[in-house]
């Protein structure tokens, strides 16, 4: 199975377009977790065990473990090692160099790592993104037009009269030889994502920028899989990870998501009745113990974490 048909598996079982970031900040967890890698493993535990069920992906900002060198490394891979195997793991690492370094750096997300999808940059034109792109069972998901404000610097300049973002989409729609390769395009520019979408053909989107950013989420959904008939991924982080400061922060987590979920199937219904009947996004209940009593039960139960290494 490769990484597009394990990513729309995930989509169909789970019923749901949600990817979660685990963009783990040890300032913004509960204070009874400590703030280093042991009490960051913890958090993520509880995420994981709370939401898996109800997410397509978990997309892991490597930065945010990179910082803390050694022991964030290997916190990285055991986060990875408990993430169900159903559940599709995306590297975001947005790498991009030379060949010979591109080479280790794919070696270091897909066989160090065991990622199924990384992120890349592609300023330094194909042979950078080649050696990720010859692991044909992983998947590449590669900057396209980006939500953060500075995105305007480069990505919108015209080139040929038509912008850089569009010739950033018609060349990797011409290297997805191996249906491995999708796009990073920002909630925020909701018309650029509909000339992007038609460019993409059936590669996946990943779509980042909704809520904290202000990207709709309906115009995700709509724009992103034209009515739900194209392949894409919405990415939630911050405002579903801290949802609640306290004790019930796994809790609340997926109670945004459920809510997320819900509306995704409310625009679905909205826009085409019958897939909606077909291919239903459930809203599954929050985990209060009276009807995901199993679930409820996993995600409660005290675990402890392997030793991290120094």
């Amino acid at each position: 199975m490769n990484a597009l048909d394990k990513l729309l598996k995930a989509q169909s079982q789970n019923n749901s377009l949600i990817c979660l970031g685990l963009d783990l900040d040890p300032k913004r967890m509960p204070q009874e977790y400590t703030k280093d890698t042991k009490g960051m493993f913890d958090f993520a535990l509880q995420i994981i065990e709370a939401t898996a069920d109800i997410v397509c992906a978990y997309k892991p900002n490597l930065a945010f473990f990179e910082s803390f060198g050694h022991d964030g490394i290997s916190l990285l891979r055991m986060i990875i090692d408990r993430i169900p195997d159903n559940v599709p793991v995306i590297v975001d690492a947005k790498r991009g160099d030379i060949g010979n370094t591109a080479a280790h750096y794919a070696k270091a997300i897909f066989d160090g790592l065991k990622a199924d999808w990384v992120t890349l940059n592609p300023y330094m034109g194909y042979d950078s993104l080649r050696p990720f792109l010859e692991y044909k069972n992983n998947g590449s998901f590669i900057l396209c037009l980006t939500s953060n404000s500075g995105s305007r610097d480069f990505q919108v300049l015209e080139v040929d009269s038509k912008p850089l973002y569009l010739i950033v989409a018609e060349k990797v729609a011409y290297w997805n030889k191996l249906d491995n390769c999708g796009l990073v395009v920002g909630a925020t520019a909701p018309e650029q994502l509909i000339k992007i979408r038609e460019i993409a053909g059936d590669m996946p989107l990943l779509i980042p920028g909704v809520g904290a950013q202000g990207g709709s989420l309906e115009q995700a959904a709509l724009n992103g899989t034209v009515n739900f008939t194209k392949p894409a991924v919405i990415n939630v982080s911050r405002s579903v990870l801290y949802a609640s400061s306290k004790e019930d922060f796994a809790t609340k987590a997926r109670g945004e998501l459920n809510k997320l979920n819900a509306t995704i199937k409310r625009i679905r219904a909205e826009n085409d009745p019958e897939q909606a009947k077909t291919s239903e996004i459930e809203n599954k209940p929050d985990n209060d113990g009276e009807t995901e009593s199993e679930h409820h039960e996993s995600t409660t139960e005290q675990q402890s974490p392997p030793a991290i290494d120094s």
